[in-house]
C-alpha cells in the first residue's frame, strides 16, 4: 500500500472522531462562554497559528480571485456553520441533536453535486438514502422528546441555518479553489471568519467568557484539534476526493456523538443508537466503496 493510498484511509476515521468531538466541546463550554465570543477568541488563535505554521514553512500564499473565493467558502463554513452550531447548543438544542441536523449534509450536496462535476451513481444516492435513515434512527428519542419539550424551534432554524452554510460553502471551495496551501488557506478563511462574527459578538453578546477548566480545554480543543487537524483532513479529503464521498462519511458523526455523550455527560443510549450506527455503516460503504467490474 502506498504512503498516498495509507494516509487516505486513515484520514478519513480520524476526521470522522475530530469532527465527533465538536458537537462534545461546544456543550463543554456552552456554560461558562458566550458562543460567539468564544468563537472569536479561537478564530484568532486558528489565525495566529496557520500563520505562523505558513511562514515558517515558506507556504505559497493564495493570490487575486483565489483569496476571495477562500474568504469566502470560510465565512460559510467556519463563522455560519460553527456559529450556527454553537447558538443553538448554547440555546439549550442537545449536542446530539444538533449533529443530526448539520449532518444531513450528505443529502443536500448529493443534490447539488452536478456543482462540483462529481458524479453521483445510483448506488450511492441509494447509500446515501440508508445513511439519512440511520442517523434517524441513532436519535429518534431525542428528536422526539425534544419535539414534546418543544426545543426544537429557534435553536433547530439557526442549525439548519449552520447546515446550509457548510454544504453551500464546501461545495463552493470545491469548485472554485478545489487546491491551495492548508496553512494559508486557513489563516486566511479564519481572518475572514473573524470580520464576519466579530459585529455579531459585540451586539448580541458581552464578551463574557469565564475560564474555567472546562472552557480552557475546549479552547486548546478547538484551536489545535477541531481546526488545526480536522479542518487540515477535511480540505485534504475534499482535494483527494469527491464532495460527495467525504460528506457520506459525516453520517456516522450523530452515532459517534451520542456515544460521547453518554460517557462524558452521562446522556441516555439505548438500542436506537446501536441499530443506527450498523445502517448507517451500511450506507456510508455503499457511498464510498466502488463495485467490482
Amino acid at each position: 500500500m502506498s504512503n498516498a493510498s495509507l494516509a487516505s484511509r486513515l484520514a478519513v476515521p480520524a476526521f470522522i472522531f475530530v469532527w465527533a468531538t465538536g458537537y462534545i466541546v461546544a456543550k463543554l463550554a456552552a456554560h461558562d462562554a458566550e458562543p460567539l465570543s468564544f468563537l472569536v477568541v479561537r478564530y484568532v488563535g486558528v489565525c495566529v497559528l496557520m500563520t505562523v505554521l505558513a511562514l515558517v514553512g515558506r507556504a505559497v500564499w493564495p493570490r487575486g480571485r483565489d483569496v476571495w473565493h477562500i474568504a469566502f467558502a470560510g465565512v460559510l463554513i467556519q463563522a455560519l456553520y460553527l456559529g450556527g452550531v454553537w447558538v443553538a447548543i448554547r440555546m439549550g438544542l442537545s449536542a446530539g441533536v444538533a449533529a443530526l441536523i448539520v449532518n444531513m449534509q450528505p443529502v443536500l450536496t448529493a443534490c447539488l453535486a452536478h456543482w462540483t462535476g462529481d458524479q453521483v451513481t445510483r448506488r450511492q444516492v441509494i447509500g446515501v438514502v440508508i445513511g439519512f435513515v440511520g442517523v434517524l434512527l441513532v436519535l429518534a428519542a431525542k428528536l422526539g422528546s425534544a419535539a414534546m419539550s418543544g426545543a426544537l424551534a429557534a435553536p433547530t432554524i439557526i442549525c439548519f441555518t449552520a447546515l446550509l452554510g457548510t454544504t453551500i460553502g464546501v461545495i463552493y471551495q470545491k469548485r472554485f479553489v478545489p487546491a491551495f496551501d492548508l496553512r494559508a488557506g486557513q489563516a486566511i478563511q479564519f481572518a475572514a471568519a473573524i470580520v464576519a462574527t466579530l459585529p455579531f459578538a459585540l451586539t448580541f453578546e458581552h464578551f463574557s467568557i469565564v475560564w474555567t477548566r472546562d472552557v480552557i480545554f475546549s479552547m486548546l480543543w478547538s484551536i489545535f484539534v477541531l481546526s488545526g487537524v480536522g479542518i487540515s483532513i477535511m480540505f485534504y479529503l475534499l482535494r483527494t476526493g469527491s464532495v460527495t464521498r467525504l460528506t457520506s462519511t459525516m453520517y456516522i458523526v450523530p452515532g459517534l456523538t451520542a456515544l460521547m455523550a453518554w460517557a462524558f455527560f452521562g446522556d441516555t443510549l439505548g438500542w436506537n443508537v446501536v441499530a443506527g450506527m450498523a445502517v448507517t455503516l451500511l450506507g456510508i460503504y455503499l457511498v464510498v466503496s466502488q463495485p467490482k467490474a
